[in-house]
């Protein structure tokens, strides 16, 4: 299956473009769903009909839903929200009051990933196209893998062992006094399933043959910024950009004097777009006398994103997002493709075998490839949107 997920900043026309690329996909005889994991899905309102949590036929070879949280929590969370819920109401919440806040914060981004996974293992479809939540919201989703796997390698599971051994001594003094049971089997496998599903669709994410983000911007100062930010965040998560697609672009034959400083400062921001983002492929798409709504507006939206028999499912740009380089003295040099980013608004720290990259509010902990592990770092640089970290024996440190 081939996974394509569309992103950028609210309000530049990220659903409109995923969804003619599902119009493309079809058209060239591609199983393809197209899938809005956006708590704000407008999905449905551009291709002007009604779309539910199950896929619904748009067109033949073409599939659309819009991911419900609620229903993806009953379906694999419920026995975790039941005793969330038990317990809330044991501390003297009312009922709707315990099972509203029994939904944990971030639950949509954590079930979008879930029904991913299911879409990839079930293979009905060839394409998945994902019109994503806002960009910030979006870059939390593709770091749910490594931070989740974090926690639950190093708390999680521990804690389960235990609690699982000690539940039977302590459950006939603990209900009473608290009012609820220890939690069960049932609701302590719930969340280690969990990460066991998104570390398995971590590997789908990182593999640029399979997975590439495509970068959805309007040329403006404000939003070209967090795009920018948004690609080195993505590559920070290992996760392949293949494509930069500039849109609402005013078109030269629009000639009355209101737009013309507009239309300037557009000439200007699309420059700093194909500055800023090269290599990377850039469509500009224009901005159209109409409301990108219905089928037969997307279709000229398709026509103008891809010519002719153009293929969506491509991959339009490869790039290595990680490397580690030999050098000399059994120095090695760990390189990752930030783009855009200057060292200064980088911090590594270092801890057993996990490297530690902090940029702006993003985190990674980075699992260490084994011929670094043992060894520390001696020294960073920024070169060709390149960070280039050197390791070296502590002894030589």
């Amino acid at each position: 299956m081939r996974v394509i997920l569309m992103t950028g900043k609210g309000g530049v026309g990220k659903t409109s473009v995923a969804a003619a690329t599902g119009l493309r996909c079809a058209e060239l005889g591609y199983k393809t769903l197209v899938l809005s994991t956006d708590p704000a899905h407008s999905l449905a309102d551009s291709y002007d009909m009604e779309l539910g949590h199950e896929p619904k036929e748009v067109r033949p070879n073409l599939w659309g839903a819009e991911l419900d949280a609620l229903m993806e929590l009953e379906g694999n969370w419920g026995a975790v929200k039941r005793y969330i819920t038990q317990v809330l109401q044991a501390r003297g919440l009312e009922g709707v009051q315990a099972e509203e806040l029994a939904i944990l914060p971030g639950m949509d981004e954590i079930f979008g990933l879930v029904r991913m996974k299911r879409h990839y293992d079930e293979g009905v479809y060839d394409v998945l196209i994902i019109d994503s939540a806002p960009t910030g919201t979006a870059l939390r989703l593709l770091s749910l893998p490594e931070v989740g796997g974090w926690y639950m390698r190093k708390l999680y599971k521990p804690f389960q062992g235990l609690s699982m051994a000690l539940r039977p001594l302590v459950e006939p003094v603990f209900r009473p006094i608290a009012g609820f049971s220890l939690p069960n089997k049932e609701v302590m496998d719930a969340p280690y399933e969990f990460y066991e599903q998104i570390e398995a669709l971590q590997k789908v994410l990182i593999d640029p043959t399979k997975t590439s983000v495509r970068l959805v911007m309007n040329p403006e100062k404000m939003v070209i910024k967090e795009s920018l930010r948004a690609h080195a965040y993505l590559s920070l998560y290992n996760v392949a950009t293949d494509m930069v697609i500039a849109n609402r672009i005013i078109p030269d034959s629009v000639q009355d004097p209101f737009f013309q400083r507009w239309k300037d400062n557009q000439q200007q921001h699309k420059g700093e777009i194909h500055e800023n983002f090269h290599p990377l492929p850039i469509k500009e798409v224009p901005l159209y006398s109409e409301e990108m709504c219905g089928l037969a507006a997307l279709d000229r939206l398709k026509e103008t994103l891809y010519h002719g028999t153009e293929d969506p499912t491509e991959v339009y740009h490869k790039e290595v997002t990680l490397r580690v380089v030999p050098v000399e003295n059994q120095q090695y040099s760990l390189e990752i493709y930030l783009p855009g980013i200057e060292k200064n608004q980088i911090n590594l720290s270092k801890s057993g075998d996990e490297l530690n990259i902090t940029i702006g509010n993003h985190r990674r902990n980075m699992v260490l490839p084994q011929a670094l592990a043992a060894l520390q770092p001696s020294g960073a640089k920024m070169e060709d949107d390149y960070l280039k970290i050197r390791f070296a024996d502590p002894a030589r440190v």
